[in-house]
């Protein structure tokens, strides 16, 4: 059993533990191996069995000594170009103008024969790999080619980063494979390369031919290794490394101490990252990014929160990815108050006008129904990407603004920004939510026609749940029977849905059916047939879902509904009354009960389980999203609105009383349950009563 490293004190003794490389000395003097391709089985490094053996290095194809036979046979003059022509190439990769370096570069292309100097090329390898122009790099490598430029080993090296920061890896392993000559940053360029394009396992086998062939590896080279096992999920390799560092002293680099927290988060580990940060020299912004990232990624919100509060206590620099993580946790929790004061400390820290921090503030503020505060944002921004304008629009679609999301969407075709499938999702949805049928059809046949983008299931879902809105779901089944592939699971959910909602059974029993096979332990599916049963009067089916149910030994975990007041989440469950003003909130909710009665509420009974007894049907007075509205009505001033988040799907009776509510009360109220976001205000909720 492997020991954590929390139990550790850092910097231990690692010369009695188990080597990650049976049969290799990691000596600080020299090493010696003892067949470490045999090694890597052991270390679980074999993906797949696929084993790729490096070629042979190969002369280079830009041979010197046959340029100087060619030569010998038939002499010709050198051409020289105007030093003018490559001094201002040169200068303008200076000034980061590299299309138009490369535009200059043709000039010298089509004369041909013109012999250039190191610093030239140079200049043209930075314009490649600037543009990442994958087209410029076969021009400029062709041109050397042809030229017979000799390579010396800075200039090899400066080509394979061009190969490898265009993505070129196949070119680049080629290039390593010929180059006569190394250097410990050759290595370090190939692997890096490998380990961004997702090639891990043959990482680890160029880690082992690096180490035999006596290179020490650096910080660097360690930092990408850890990497490499974080994108493998093997948390034992990873440890064996950070084992290594320790021994070669590189331990405490700010690289590899933040590699090695994202590898202990990605596997599962936060104990361990969170002991590496504590040991961490001096705490820097990267740092500090990491494990609030960690913390994040496994669910663990506030202590994320937390950690930022900590980073802005400890006066560290926070750049513009601290504060566009802070604001996705803030999403997940639904704080409004964190989110408004890290938009405060973003416009404090000069990123009042950054790109992503902007962008993740309009996404929150599109997602918690407060668009007034996404739009003044998003005008507010100097540069806006394709990621800007999703969040816009998705946020307008999400709350029924749908003519707001079709404008934004035109201003942007406007703008001569260029939509992506998500822009199109975002489109649909909008006309989805807000039933704009024709404009829904329209846009769903530009993608392909004027855009060029193929339709995903998704915006095939959406298109149906298009159709299930109208009742249209004989037209909606026809789609799902001729769509161009499979159909997947969102888009027999879109389907039932619409069955539940016209009380189709026979279509919604089909439907089921197909996700039964697809999904058979989610229980969403099961309830969702429940309604139709329920709704129809089909009792005695819906007790058979019931006995599933429980034969199966499934159970629907308890809704649970959470609102925030002054920073502090406070939790609800039905019929709960563990809180301390629960006398004061069941007084609220009775009252509002009364007051809603007298404009046509009454509560719903067929959306109950067929076997409840009287006990629990008054249970449905006090589900836990009204435990939360009447909670926020009595603990927050008038003119806000209320912000509560629903584990479940919101239920048809809660759904009925909170617009009621909301109208009584004058207050808007924004429920987020695990289909969509509501916005109720005046009797009338966003989704026009359709989720």
């Amino acid at each position: 059993m492997e020991i954590p490293l929390l139990s550790y004190h850092f910097p231990f003794t690692v010369k009695d533990k188990k080597s990650m490389f049976p049969g290799y000395c990691f000596s600080c003097s020299r090493r010696k191996w003892i067949n470490p391709f045999d090694r890597i089985r052991c270390c679980s490094l074999e993906v797949q069995g696929v084993q790729r053996p490096w070629l042979k290095p190969k002369p280079s194809k830009i041979d010197v000594g046959e340029r100087k036979e060619t030569v010998l046979e038939e002499p010709q003059m050198s051409k020289h170009p105007s030093s003018g022509i490559c001094s201002q190439i040169e200068k303008l990769v200076l000034n980061k103008r590299y299309r138009e370096a490369l535009e200059l570069f043709e000039i010298l292309e089509f004369e041909g024969g013109f012999e250039l100097k190191s610093s030239t090329y140079d200049a043209l390898i930075s314009a490649c790999i600037g543009l990442k122009s994958i087209r410029g790099v076969k021009r400029v490598f062709s041109y050397m080619s042809s030229n017979g430029f000799e390579l010396d080993l800075y200039m090899r090296n400066r080509v394979l980063l061009m190969n490898v920061k265009c993505g070129m890896m196949i070119d680049a392993r080629r290039l390593f494979v010929e180059m006569p000559e190394k250097n410990l940053v050759s290595w370090n360029m190939i692997i890096g390369g490998l380990v961004d394009s997702g090639d891990y396992a043959e990482v680890f086998r160029l880690f082992f031919i690096m180490w035999e062939e006596s290179l020490d590896g650096g910080s660097r080279t360690f930092a990408m290794m850890i990497r490499a096992s974080a994108g493998l999920g093997h948390i034992f390799v990873g440890r064996q490394l950070h084992t290594c560092t320790l021994k070669m002293g590189v331990a405490d680099n700010i690289f590899v101490t933040c590699a090695l927290i994202d590898m202990y988060s990605k596997c599962g580990s936060i104990e361990d990252a969170q002991c590496v940060f504590d040991e961490m020299p001096e705490k820097t912004t990267v740092g500090w990014n990491s494990i609030i990232a960690g913390y994040a990624l496994h669910g663990y919100s506030e202590e994320a929160v937390s950690k930022f509060y900590e980073m802005r206590d400890s006066g560290v620099e926070m750049d513009h990815f601290t504060f566009s993580m802070v604001l996705r946790i803030c999403t997940r929790l639904a704080s409004l108050e964190h989110a408004k004061q890290a938009h405060a400390s973003l416009v404090r820290h000069g990123f009042g006008l950054d790109i992503v921090a902007n962008t993740a503030l309009v996404d929150f503020y599109s997602k918690w129904g407060r668009m007034e505060d996404a739009r003044h944002v998003f005008d507010k921004m100097p540069q806006k990407n394709v990621i800007s304008w999703n969040a816009l629009i998705a946020g307008y679609g999400n709350h029924g603004h749908g003519e707001e999301a079709i404008e934004m969407f035109e201003q942007m075709l406007q703008e001569k920004m260029i939509p992506d499938h998500v822009t199109f999702l975002a489109v649909l949805s909008a006309c989805s939510y807000s039933g704009l049928s024709e404009c829904g059809w329209a846009y769903f046949k530009s993608m392909s026609r004027d855009h060029k983008i193929k339709a995903r299931a998704m915006h095939y879902a959406c298109m149906i749940e298009l159709l299930g809105k109208d009742g249209l779901l004989d037209e909606a089944f026809a789609l799902i029977k001729t769509a161009p592939f499979k159909p997947t699971a969102n888009m027999w959910a879109a389907l039932l849905t619409a069955c539940r909602v016209h009380e189709n059974l026979e279509i919604g029993k089909l439907a089921a059916e197909k996700l039964y096979g697809m999904e058979p332990e989610k229980l969403s599916n099961y309830f969702v047939l429940l309604n139709i049963y329920n709704s129809s009067g089909e009792l005695k089916e819906a007790a058979a879902v019931v006995q599933t149910l429980r034969r199966k030994g499934m159970r629907m975990l308890p809704a649970c509904s959470w609102i925030e007041v002054k920073k502090q989440p406070y939790f609800f469950h039905s019929g709960d009354k563990s809180h301390a003003q629960t006398k004061g909130i069941y007084q609220k909710l009775d009252n509002l009960m009364l007051e809603i009665s007298k404009h046509g509420y009454v509560p719903e009974r067929k959306y109950l389980l067929p076997d409840v007894d009287v006990q629990e049907e008054r249970v449905i007075l006090y589900h836990s999203e009204k435990l939360a509205t009447a909670f926020g009505l009595i603990n927050t001033p008038g003119w806000t609105p209320l912000q509560i988040v629903q584990s479940h799907r919101i239920c048809g009776d809660c759904h009925s009383a909170i617009k009621l509510i909301a109208m009584v009360t004058g207050r808007e109220i924004v429920v987020r349950d695990a289909s969509r976001f509501h916005h109720f205000r005046d009797a009338t909720c966003s989704c026009g009563d359709y989720w």
